[in-house]
């Protein structure tokens, strides 16, 4: 394993009250970094104090938006213990997601390294309240100077943390979702399967406006035909018509979560049909007016399982189950949260512990 050089901040920082933890609004006293020059490859890992970047106007992921990024998350539980979830599924994603962008794949065994390093010399900084947790953001930028349009020949790779409570407001409260029918996130052949950072500027219109109308998030239909669920801005999507568990294929379009993965493993173990198929938004709400429209919900590292309550489209506007939280919905937040903070068991090894005597040598 590579070597990672550490250099410990002299000024640290005293994490915020749990109760008062929103969602990436306060960074830890660390943060890994590591570059790429052509020729040369990936270089000099090292973890260092926070600090600001200082970058030349002319830096190409400025103008090209030659940018990625992932999101996990590292949780206590009751026993002490920190685990990171899924780190090696991340990874890969992220992998992916360089490689659509042009920019050079990192040896993943090492990204899981610097994760699970930088959480270890911050390890303080994992809160112990249930329902938080430390996400942690690991970024690729271009860095070379220049104007023109090719990819970089330098890089940066860094990787921050911050403790979080819940994603959104209304916590594990149903949300409201938009269907757009005037925006597209994106087609199959595009980069909509990728955390590449311009699909998230893109989506921030179409998410203002649903914002306006009293919605917390934009439901993003598919680009070609606008009539098929694709996902919602921060989660992929899922519902339950009957006793069939629906949700969109990956179809190059659609950001493959890791959460969404994990949901659909659970419910195949359960016994419960999980089909994933294009759906129709005609669909959707033909089975709401049928009383076959059960639950709606999304998944997603952020907010886990979010369940929907109400779902709008033009001038529609539909309740689903009565605006509350259904029961599989329940069940499934349970089971992963179990998972995560470790009261559950994990049959299918997603967790890491990182034991607290480990971090003594680091």
């Amino acid at each position: 394993m590579t070597a990672i050089a550490i250099s410990r901040t002299t000024k640290p920082k005293t994490p915020p009250p749990e109760d008062e933890l929103q969602f990436g609004k306060v960074f830890t006293d660390h943060m890994f970094l590591m570059e790429y020059h052509e020729g040369r490859g990936w270089h000099d890992p090292r973890i260092e104090p926070y600090h600001n970047f200082s970058f030349d106007p002319a830096t190409c992921v400025f103008h090209y938006a030659q940018a990625v990024f992932d999101g996990l998350k590292a949780f206590r539980g009751k026993d002490g213990v920190i685990r990171l979830f899924r780190p090696e599924a991340h990874a890969a994603r992220f992998n992916r997601s360089c490689a659509r962008m042009c920019i050079p794949e990192l040896d993943p065994a090492l990204v899981v390294e610097s994760i699970r390093t930088l959480v270890a010399v911050d390890q303080h900084w994992v809160p112990r309240k249930p329902g938080t947790a430390l996400y942690i953001r690991p970024t690729v930028i271009a860095t070379e100077t220049f104007l023109g349009v090719h990819p970089s020949a330098s890089y940066l790779y860094y990787v921050i943390l911050s403790p979080v409570g819940a994603y959104y407001r209304e916590g594990m409260n149903p949300v409201k979702i938009l269907a757009t029918h005037e925006y597209v996130r994106a087609v199959p052949g595009g980069t909509g399967a990728v955390k590449a950072a311009g699909n998230y500027a893109a989506s921030l219109y179409a998410a203002e406006e649903a914002a306006r109308k009293g919605y917390t998030q934009v439901l993003w239909l598919d680009g070609v035909n606008h009539r098929f669920l694709d996902e919602v801005g921060t989660m992929n999507i899922m519902l339950r018509i009957g006793d069939e568990v629906i949700t969109p294929p990956l179809n190059g379009a659609i950001l493959p979560g890791i959460t969404r993965d994990s949901v659909l493993t659970l419910l195949r173990e359960w016994g419960i049909p999980a089909s994933e198929r294009p759906i129709a938004l005609d669909e959707v709400f033909a089975a709401h007016e049928q009383g076959k429209l059960r639950e709606m919900w999304g998944t997603g590292t952020a907010a886990v399982i979010s369940p929907v309550g109400e779902l709008g489209y033009k001038d529609r506007r539909i309740v689903i189950n009565e605006g509350r939280i259904g029961p599989l919905t329940q069940k499934l937040y349970d089971a992963i949260i179990g998972i995560q903070y470790g009261t559950a068991p994990d049959p299918h090894g997603w967790t890491q512990p990182l034991p607290t005597e480990a971090f003594a040598a680091v």
